[in-house]
């Protein structure tokens, strides 16, 4: 069994429990921006994320740590599903089991989630243009863009939208006229 579909059968269920949860206590928005609010929290501290991860650290060292940390900030929801995370010994998944909640909330609510990498920052009728052609490309209500700024483009932008890759950058560009070149000698 590959890496990822271990992954998967692990997270999978745990960010669907989650969502059903949610659902049932009418209590999506709020999870979905604690579920946010934990990927955030993961991101920004290389420590909290070892304190999670190391089967050295008690689970309920562990427990103590999300209540201290979430406890005031989050849903009881969100914090209870955490501890359960680390009593099941599945809270080094947290991260991956916070992204798969927020494709399958974006899958309930009808929205595109779409990765750009941009040469510069885009401004607001740039960003409104992309979500558009977006639109009309996924046929989705809505359009979330995660932009980010990589000045190795040189100019233009790639577009990841699901498994599909729009790359209209000119480093691309220069790729693919490169490749056509030495196919040609």
């Amino acid at each position: 069994m590959k890496a990822t579909s271990a992954r998967q059968a692990v997270t999978d269920p745990y960010a669907e429990a989650l969502l059903n949860l949610a659902q049932q206590q009418q209590l999506l928005d709020q999870v979905g921006e604690d579920v946010q609010v934990v990927l955030t929290a993961l991101a920004d501290s290389a420590e909290l994320r070892q304190l999670l991860s190391v089967p050295l650290v008690r689970s309920a060292d562990k427990i103590q740590i999300i209540q201290s940390l979430f406890g005031s900030r989050l849903q009881p929801l969100t914090v209870n599903f955490l501890c359960l995370l680390v009593d099941k010994g599945r809270i080094i998944f947290a991260e991956a089991i916070c992204r798969q909640f927020q494709n399958l909330l974006r899958n309930l609510r009808q929205i595109a989630y779409a990765e750009v990498s941009s040469a510069h920052a885009l401004s607001d009728q740039q960003q409104e243009t992309l979500r558009q052609r977006i639109l009309t490309l996924t046929g989705a209500q809505q359009v979330e863009l995660a932009i980010r700024v990589d000045p190795e483009l040189i100019g233009g932008v790639i577009v990841k939208v699901g498994s599909q890759v729009v790359d209209a950058s000119i480093r691309g560009q220069l790729r693919r006229i490169s490749s056509r070149l030495m196919a040609n000698l």
